[in-house]
């Protein structure tokens, strides 16, 4: 994240909700909305001239879906059309409905960050966005398990397999806590740990799973029943 504000691209096909997303992510907050885009086609050009902390995406579009969008994006540099040259890809929080659990299954799969709803509280959203500005993942466990269902149904892409993975019992119970979306500074509360503490463990389990980002490590912790879904 560069500077003080938090550097918002919003991609959403309607004006209307692009419009209430600019009221709600507002500049004395801390965000700033450097651009906009109506489809899922104008999302690399945007991140190539504005360089956002966080991509807002709209899963339902026209020429381009947000979860095509998201797929481009995320993907590696000798995979995709991202431009290494750019550092890292930016987060992306996906918007989305309770009715879009396969849509937010293929999000997972094509590297979203998280998601949230679009008839949240205006606090969620806020504090959404600035988690995963932070590098946290934003996955409602009471949403993630039902999306998982549709997850697990689908095949997934071959890729290779995860190495030995000999997490320690603490590297275990972060990697849980991570899964049932606790932030950070919540994991260093609930475990009596130091913030630093907890960033060398999730950075330890990252690289034993072979995952990529937080994301990622919920689903596993779902996968190997750390983390138990709650009834939505």
């Amino acid at each position: 994240m560069t500077g003080e504000l938090i550097r918002v691209l919003l991609v959403d096909d309607q004006d209307l909700v692009r419009s209430g997303l600019r009221r709600i992510l507002r500049r004395k907050d801390g965000f700033d909305i450097v651009a906009e885009c109506a489809d899922g086609d104008e999302v690399p050009a945007a991140v190539a001239g504005h360089r956002p902390d966080v991509v807002v995406m709209d899963l339902r579009m026209k020429r381009v879906s947000g979860m095509e969008a998201t797929r481009r994006l995320t993907a590696s540099p000798a995979r995709g059309p991202y431009d290494a040259r750019l550092g890292a890809p930016p987060p992306v929080l996906v918007l989305t409905t309770f009715s879009d659990d396969d849509l937010l299954s293929e999000a997972l799969r094509a590297g979203a960050s998280g998601f949230v709803l679009k008839d949240s509280p205006a606090e969620e959203l806020i504090r959404a966005v600035r988690l995963v500005a932070a590098g946290e993942a934003v996955l409602d466990p009471a949403v993630t398990g039902r999306v998982l269902q549709t997850y697990r149904a689908v095949p997934a892409p071959v890729a290779a397999p995860l190495p030995d993975c000999h997490l320690t019992a603490r590297e275990t119970d972060v990697l849980a806590l991570v899964g049932r979306g606790l932030s950070n500074d919540e994991i260093a509360a609930e475990l009596v740990i130091s913030i630093v503490t907890v960033k060398s463990h999730i950075g330890s389990i990252f690289a034993k799973l072979g995952v990529r980002d937080r994301a990622a490590a919920i689903v596993y912790a779902f996968d190997h029943a750390l983390v138990q879904p709650r009834r939505a």
